[in-house]
């Protein structure tokens, strides 16, 4: 009942952007609604960094493709990241951990219905950035126990208004995998129970010359492993788009966005190009 309080408080005062896959599977699904048939798409981001809600994932640039189907308002589709250089992390003063290739490959179903956007996430890394974690079955996708699987699924639903009012909202929450709850020694590792890690998220695009300007701000209502340990906000910032001209019909589109995380002290800027 606390965390239920909780997240009805921070529906109304949470802002937040949609970055990363977020926005650009959202935008997807939006479009798709005026498709009368079938249709196949495909392309990539190249980002100098790959900032999800606020929390650096690989510490360095990736591309990340995406190839899915559309009909009618009906998404289903594939995500994935994969940094060019490795990440290492500290484990104290002197003890440094190569973690590898960050990776990540996702898949999704959304559908979309006038303004508001149903859709089931289902997140998968295969490989780990803890240090301390060897579970062998965490890395294998077709693991689904809810003890040992990488994978952690996600349900949420998106409001986008109308021109006239052009606010978009977001709520999604992680209902199964590697989502833990606090175990009796206070770590976010039970095996049994879902912390349900929750997400809410509020932007406001507006049009400058021929420049797509969006402001965000948002967070968590309660603490888990995913976010941080406690309510907060942790994506604060502005993302700024264009299309650069490279034939009379085409333009190359860029993005920059100035992010910040208050509640880990954390500031990115990032520049990405989509294909």
């Amino acid at each position: 009942m606390k965390k239920l309080f909780l997240l009805l408080i921070f529906c109304f005062i949470s802002m937040h952007a949609l970055l990363a896959q977020d926005e650009q599977v959202i935008k997807e699904a939006e479009e798709s609604v005026s498709d009368k048939s079938v249709t196949l798409n495909f392309g990539a981001d190249v980002m100098s960094r790959y900032i999800w809600r606020g929390i650096d994932f690989g510490n360095s640039p990736a591309i990340q493709p995406t190839l899915y189907l559309s009909w009618r308002g009906l998404n289903v589709g594939a995500w994935g990241s994969y940094s060019f250089t490795s990440y290492h992390r500290m484990l104290n003063d002197t003890v440094s951990v190569n973690m590898g290739n960050y990776t990540e490959m996702d898949m999704y179903v959304s559908y979309t219905l006038k303004w508001f956007t149903l859709m089931f996430f289902d997140y998968f890394i295969p490989n780990s950035l803890d240090p301390n974690y060897t579970g062998i079955e965490r890395f294998q996708y077709f693991t689904y126990d809810k003890k040992t699987t990488g994978h952690t699924f996600e349900v949420s639903l998106t409001f986008a208004g109308p021109d006239q009012f052009p606010i978009k909202f977001y709520v999604g929450t992680l209902v199964y995998g590697d989502d833990k709850a606090k175990d009796s020694l206070g770590f976010y590792s039970n095996p049994n129970k879902n912390n349900f890690s929750t997400y809410l998220e509020l932007s406001y695009p507006v049009k400058f010359h021929k420049v797509d300007i969006n402001f965000f701000a948002g967070g968590t209502p309660f603490g888990g492993s995913w976010y941080g340990p406690k309510a907060g906000f942790t994506n604060v910032g502005i993302t700024a788009k264009r299309a650069i001209p490279i034939t009379k019909s085409y333009g190359l589109p860029i993005q920059a966005s100035l992010i910040t995380n208050p509640a880990a002290q954390k500031v990115f800027l990032v520049f990405g190009i989509s294909f």
